[in-house]
C-alpha cells in the first residue's frame, strides 16, 4: 500500500479545520501510487456528502513545483478538460503542511483505470492527451523537466554504489543508451525545437480514469513540466503501447497515436522525433525504476515496479527510428 506518511483521523481533522469541507466521516488510504501519500476522505457538510483526495507530497516531489503542478489542473479544469480541481483553503491556497509533508485537498474524480484497454479505449485516451495539449497552450508558468537527461545521469551513478546482479546487467545497458542518446532535447536534437508547453509527462493508464466508456478524469500531474508536446505523446505510447513484458502491440499505438492525431495532428518533424523521444521515455522509466528497486525501503507498503520491462521498449523505438 502507497502510504509513506500515515495520517490518523485526529490529525486530518486539525488539518482540514482550516478548509470549509464539513466534518469527516471517514478516512481511507489509497493502495495504488508510488511517489506519495494519497488519502480518500469522505466528509459530511449541511446534510451532504462529499468526497476528496488529501495528498501529502513524500521527499521525490519537489515541494517548490506544486504551485505549477496544481495550476496546471486548476488550469485545465476551468478549462473544461476532465481533471480534478485543487480545494483552496479558507486563506485561498492550496497548499498546507500535515505531519511535517506538504498537502493539498483535491477534488474526487469517478470512474476507473483501465487494466486491458480496447483499441477503442487507447483511441479516446490518446484524444485527451491532444486535448489537454490545447487546453494547456497559454498556461504561461513554466517548470523545467524534473526527469530529463541530467537526472538520469545522477540516478545511473547512484545505482552503480548499490547494483549487483541482474541490476547490474540493466545498469550496463542504462550507460549504454545515455551515451548513446546524449540529450535528446537538446537545439542539435530531436525535440528541441519541436512545439511544446505544459505537459502531463506521466500518462500511465493508472492515471487515467475511465466511465462509461470515456475518459472520466485525467489524475496526477506531480511530474508534470514544460516540454515537447512530442515527448508526452512517446512516453503515453510507451506506457500504452507495450504488454506487461515490455513486447510492442503494435495495434494499440497506432490506436493511441490516431486518436491524439484525430484532435492535433503532428507535424512532420514531430513525427520523425518520436521514436527517439520514445527511446529517451524508455529509458526514463528504466533508470527511475532500476533507482528504487536497488534502493527500496522494506518498511515502505510499497513494491518497486520491474524496470527490464522498460529497457525492453528501447529496441522497438530504435527499430522504427528513421536513419
Amino acid at each position: 500500500m502507497a502510504v509513506f506518511t500515515p495520517v490518523s483521523v485526529e490529525e486530518a481533522k486539525g488539518f482540514l479545520a482550516g478548509y470549509d469541507l464539513g466534518e469527516i466521516a471517514e478516512l481511507t488510504a489509497i493502495a495504488e501510487g508510488v511517489e506519495n501519500t494519497n488519502y480518500r476522505l469522505d466528509t459530511v457538510r449541511k446534510g451532504r456528502s462529499h468526497r476528496f483526495v488529501l495528498t501529502l507530497f513524500e521527499a521525490r516531489t519537489d515541494e517548490a513545483s506544486l504551485p505549477f503542478c496544481l495550476g496546471l489542473t486548476a488550469h485545465l479544469a476551468a478549462r473544461g478538460f476532465p481533471c480534478p480541481t485543487p480545494i483552496e483553503n479558507r486563506a485561498g491556497q492550496w497548499l498546507g503542511r500535515l505531519n511535517g509533508r506538504a498537502a493539498a485537498v483535491i477534488e474526487w474524480k469517478t470512474g476507473a483505470w483501465l487494466r486491458a484497454p480496447s483499441e477503442a479505449d487507447q483511441a479516446a485516451a490518446g484524444a485527451v492527451l491532444a486535448r489537454l495539449h490545447l487546453a494547456a497552450a497559454d498556461f504561461g508558468v513554466l517548470r523545467d523537466n524534473p526527469v530529463g537527461p541530467a537526472m538520469w545521469r545522477r540516478l545511473a551513478d547512484r545505482c552503480a554504489a548499490g547494483a549487483s546482479g541482474e541490476d547490474r546487467v540493466l545498469l550496463d545497458q542504462v550507460e549504454a543508451a545515455l551515451a548513446r542518446l546524449g540529450d535528446p532535447f537538446g537545439s542539435d536534437s530531436f525535440g528541441g525545437d519541436l512545439p511544446g508547453g505544459a505537459i502531463h509527462a506521466d500518462y500511465f493508464p493508472d492515471n487515467i480514469l475511465f466511465e462509461n466508456g470515456a475518459v472520466s478524469a485525467v489524475i496526477d500531474f506531480y511530474f508534470g513540466c514544460t516540454g515537447a508536446f512530442a515527448y508526452d505523446l512517446a512516453i503515453a505510447l510507451s506506457a500504452w503501447g507495450f504488454d506487461a513484458e515490455g513486447r510492442a502491440n503494435l495495434a494499440a499505438l497506432e490506436a493511441f497515436q490516431r486518436g491524439y492525431e484525430s484532435v492535433r495532428p503532428l507535424s512532420e518533424a514531430e513525427r520523425a522525433a518520436l521514436p527517439r523521444l520514445g527511446e529517451a521515455a524508455a529509458l526514463r522509466f528504466t533508470v527511475t525504476r532500476l533507482h528504487d528497486r536497488i534502493f527500496h525501503d522494506p518498511s515502505k507498503l510499497v513494491t518497486p515496479k520491474d524496470p527490464a520491462v522498460f529497457l525492453r521498449r528501447m529496441d522497438h523505438w530504435r527499430a522504427v527510428e528513421p536513419v
